[in-house]
């Protein structure tokens, strides 16, 4: 049986700027970055941020509003005042409609309120290095299409209703499709902050996929005691 494999989308060169002045979110993002690829440096004041997108080249900035020193909004009007077209996700705990209406205008490209399942931000994160590079948003293996950037799974041409964890484990597996990953991978990246996924739950996710999948020809295959792996049987 042969195996299909999807290549990851992060690319080593891509640099992030994250501009967070919560350690704790800060030292989590960045290392979930880091794991997908990403080089990211880090800054927690609105000065610090201002200054360095001045003055070196980034593939994204994922800004929080609520810096100290420069306010995110005041950031983001620097750097579009400057006609720069660095993509811009605000990450930010101010979810109100006139927060994100005011964040867009100013000229973000995406926003995503605190607190976040990190597999989304993950995506959103992709969908937007991905601009300048080319890079499909669409990933299809057998009957299955999956888009990034929409987060909307088909199976044989179908839109298929998943939860957003579902839909996490899902992406994992095909970002890595041919390759063992192992349950503490999963537990991973399902888990927010302040958030826990269970060994037990990630059987139960890992249920629901397959028979969501079973038409597609892709397989969910478990590696006893290791973990899973995405694989498509051979086609006639």
């Amino acid at each position: 049986m042969a195996t299909a494999y999807v290549k990851l989308t992060a690319e080593l060169d891509m640099r992030i700027l994250l501009a967070e002045d919560d350690a704790v979110i800060a030292d989590g993002l960045a290392r979930a970055l880091r794991r997908n690829g990403y080089a990211v440096d880090h800054v927690a004041t609105g000065t610090e941020a201002d200054a360095a997108v001045a003055s070196q080249p980034f593939d994204l900035l994922i800004l929080d509003l609520g810096l100290p020193k420069l306010s995110g909004i005041d950031v983001l009007k620097r750097l579009r005042a400057r006609k720069s077209v660095l993509p811009v996700l605000i990450l930010t705990a101010q979810d109100g409609v006139e927060d994100r209406v005011r964040g867009l205008d100013a000229g973000a490209d995406d926003y995503l309120t605190k607190p976040f399942a990190l597999p989304e931000l993950e995506a959103r994160v992709r969908a937007l290095t991905r601009r300048g590079t080319g890079q499909p948003r669409c990933i299809e293996l057998g009957g299955l299409a999956y888009d990034q950037a929409d987060r909307v799974v088909k199976v044989n041409g179908q839109i298929v209703e998943m939860s957003a964890r579902e839909i996490g484990l899902l992406e994992v597996l095909l970002l890595r499709a041919g390759r063992l990953v192992s349950k503490d991978q999963l537990v991973d990246h399902l888990c927010g902050w302040g958030e826990e996924v269970s060994n037990n739950a990630i059987e139960v996710y890992v249920h629901r996929l397959r028979k969501k999948l079973e038409t597609s020809g892709v397989r969910v295959v478990t590696v006893r005691g290791l973990g899973y792996c995405l694989e498509k049987p051979d086609v006639a």
